[in-house]
């Protein structure tokens, strides 16, 4: 089977590609001309260039190919311009789906996110039919994501759009070359520099288990289904711990309320526009943290045979990474 990969050379999109190698599919990946490459390095993968924002280019990009799974996205919780999370979450994902209607794509995985769902208030694990409206979302990259699925929804049933959803957690692992808001906070904590924490929560999964997820959703997921594709919740405070612990650093004693940071996260906004980069802290992400984001992979499970590891071996894996790769 040749299919379209759209991020492979992302933190995801990498991962799913090496899964995909290994099952024998040939690949091609779609790439931008100014995306780093070093995650398909050595791989045998062809690459076509186009653009998500550009409809004409993905025709091309998606002809002969049987299958596509849709994983890029701008995953960035700030922005100067925010048009342009837009302009790619949501603008990319409708021409991307449009352009596989055209081509006559026999099966799409579309990735989502866990952002574009609810969650419980009693901090019990959420699931696909935990309620959510738009909003509940916080902030430009949430918001994005939810959009974006929900016109992929739409897309299924009004024009038959034969799409699979999965919604990854948080991953962590190698590879992860940005790194994602969730890599940048393991690489700060496993080099001794975040010397306090807030009181929040979120679901940890190792980035090589969401991409098998994505590959079981090919082969077993229904048309029109979502599947939560995480793995273990854990406090910031037991992954923090973690990551200094095993890095012999005194672990951050310090917990700061969730108020006293939102003014110095508004703040480094203010700079990060001046200096033109991404803040330390985001307000977004601050609000974010308010929130605790546990979920329960259950259907995934027992629908499609998935599996993740402990989320441990993940942060392990994505701290030595980090090293090997001298990230600070």
């Amino acid at each position: 089977m040749k299919t379209l990969i759209t991020g492979a050379s992302g933190f995801v999109g990498s991962a799913v590609l090496r899964v995909l190698l290994k099952k024998g599919f040939q690949i091609r990946s779609l790439l931008r001309s100014s995306s780093n490459s070093e995650n398909l390095s050595g791989l045998n993968v062809e690459i076509v260039h186009g653009d998500l924002r550009d409809p004409a280019s993905l025709d091309n990009a998606l002809k002969g190919c049987d299958s596509l799974f849709h994983v890029a996205a701008d995953y960035r919780l700030w922005a100067k311009n925010t048009n342009e999370i837009y302009q790619s979450n949501v603008d990319g994902t409708i021409n991307i789906m449009r352009a596989a209607q055209r081509q006559k794509i026999s099966k799409i995985v579309y990735t989502s996110s866990v952002a574009t769902l609810g969650i419980n208030r009693d901090e019990t694990p959420a699931d696909e039919n935990t309620p959510v409206t738009f909003s509940d979302m916080i902030g430009d990259y949430k918001k994005s994501k939810f959009l974006a699925e929900e016109k992929v929804k739409k897309m299924i049933q009004e024009d038959s759009l034969p799409a699979t959803i999965v919604n990854p957690s948080a991953p962590i692992g190698p590879r992860d070359i940005k790194p994602t808001p969730t890599g940048r906070i393991i690489c700060q904590a496993a080099s001794g520099k975040v010397p306090a924490f807030v009181d929040t929560g979120l679901n940890i999964v190792h980035v090589d288990d969401v991409a098998q997820g994505h590959l079981l959703a090919m082969e077993k997921g229904e048309i029109g289904e979502r599947y939560i594709l995480g793995g273990d919740d854990m406090t910031l405070k037991a992954i923090i711990n973690y990551l200094c612990i095993s890095e012999n650093i005194d672990p951050p004693k310090i917990k700061l309320p969730h108020n006293l940071i939102l003014p110095i996260a508004w703040i480094m906004e203010c700079i990060a526009v001046i200096t033109q980069n991404e803040p330390r802290a985001t307000v977004d992400g601050v609000k974010m943290s308010k929130k605790i984001m546990y979920f329960s992979s259950k259907k995934a499970k027992t629908k499609l045979g998935y599996h993740s590891r402990p989320a441990i071996e993940g942060l392990k894996d994505a701290v030595d990474w980090f090293n090997r790769e001298k990230y600070q």
